[in-house]
């Protein structure tokens, strides 16, 4: 055959596998739409990742951590959830965990370049940029992917990491849970007046949803969830009327806001594939599960769930369906639970009913006054834990 493993996306899901199954020795390709330019010098999409500690774990022993910038890297140690106009917060601190930070932020180009820059010098891994799948099959013995020059080619596994849209996962048949909020996240990053001290807040109000996160160099990721119908307005806003506006939604709490990028629009729809795994076929990253930003899962639910794939596939390369299949049931369990959970919050969360606002505050208080739950809150938010 061609390759012993094919890869569909060479996004950060995708590299990070071919990144964790690099020592395995396997000849593996990735296929990737974008020309390799981009791939090695990812523009800034204004996305800043919340990563949790298990994923910084799983980015240093894949060779990433080390690749990034000194200063690419910010804490989060303190978090605080507000709901509508009430001062009152949900408050997370680091010192409650025994760590020295709840998680890290770093920039999304940042993550792809250092997976990029991860990979490239393994002779084992080839990436196939300009390319495009448009057909794609298994069979008792192997998988195989036609490409749009009519190029075919076969491995005993096909692995899809090529968005929550995935092309790969409908054509091998996976039926796919899919939730359209109807609502468009809109991502930036601001200057800032007064410290921040690391800590982050995200504010429940009742038009929309508005995380503040704190970044080095003194700038703040501001993300913004509102009716998809209202967002042309906001990003039609003069930068400094934005940067405005949302010192005043945030009470003023870093003084004087000042534009620091472009507004990048991003529409918001969620996506729980049935199953991970088909005949010699998975998927890993967003074609796996997409999630909603409020609770900051998405690309730490990628990373693992690569990371674990690799592992099966090497504790039992004499049966690799068998491997496919417990990463299928063990992750798909766990994103199932965060998936549904993080859908809910939304919900609730966006609705102004009476019984709503009532509920979001009670929820607030009870956690922070009833313990376990706490515990349980913390544990899936920073993954301490699974560490």
């Amino acid at each position: 055959m061609d390759h012993d493993i094919i890869i569909i996306g060479a996004g950060p899901a995708g590299l990070s596998f071919a990144r964790a199954m690099a020592d395995s020795k396997l000849n593996i390709l990735l296929i990737e739409k974008q020309p390799e330019s981009v791939l090695a010098d990812p523009p800034y999409d204004g996305r800043e990742i919340a990563l949790t500690h298990l994923s910084q774990n799983i980015m240093e022993e894949l060779g990433m951590l080390d690749l990034m910038p000194e200063n690419a890297i910010s804490m989060i140690k303190n978090a605080k959830v507000l709901d509508g106009d009430s001062d009152y917060a949900l408050h997370f601190s680091h010192e409650e965990v025994g760590e020295e930070t709840l998680g890290y932020m770093v920039a999304n180009n940042k993550i792809r370049k250092a997976a990029y820059d991860a990979v490239k010098k393994f002779y084992n891994i080839e990436i196939l940029t300009e390319k495009e799948v448009s057909k794609l099959g298994t069979d008792a013995s192997k998988g195989w992917v036609e490409l749009k020059d009519g190029t075919r080619l076969e491995a005993p596994l096909i692995i899809a990491a090529d968005s929550r849209f995935s092309n790969a996962r409908r054509m091998m048949g996976i039926s796919t849970n899919m939730l359209d909020f109807g609502r468009t996240c809109v991502v930036c990053t601001l200057k800032h007046e007064l410290p921040h001290d690391d800590t982050a807040y995200e504010c429940f109000h009742y038009d929309r949803t508005l995380a503040v996160l704190p970044l080095n160099d003194g700038k703040l990721s501001v993300v913004i969830t509102l009716k998809s119908e209202e967002s042309g307005d906001l990003l039609s806003m003069k930068p400094q009327d934005f940067a405005d506006d949302i010192a005043r939604r945030i009470d003023h709490k870093f003084g004087k806001l000042e534009p620091d990028s472009e507004l990048h629009p991003y529409p918001l729809v969620a996506t729980l594939a049935k199953k991970f795994c088909g005949n010699r076929f998975a998927l890993i990253g967003d074609a796996a599960v997409g999630m909603h930003p409020v609770t900051a899962h998405g690309f730490n639910l990628g990373l693992s769930g690569a990371y674990k794939l690799a592992q099966e596939l090497k504790s039992n390369s004499h049966d690799p369906q068998s491997a496919l299949e417990r990463y299928s049931r063990k992750h798909h369990r766990h994103c199932a639970v965060l998936y549904h959970g993080t859908n809910a919050i939304v919900k609730l969360y966006t609705k102004n009913l009476r019984t709503a606002k009532f509920a979001r505050k009670a929820l607030l208080r009870l956690g922070n006054h009833l313990k376990p739950a706490k515990r349980l809150i913390m544990n899936q938010l920073t993954e301490i834990r699974d560490t």
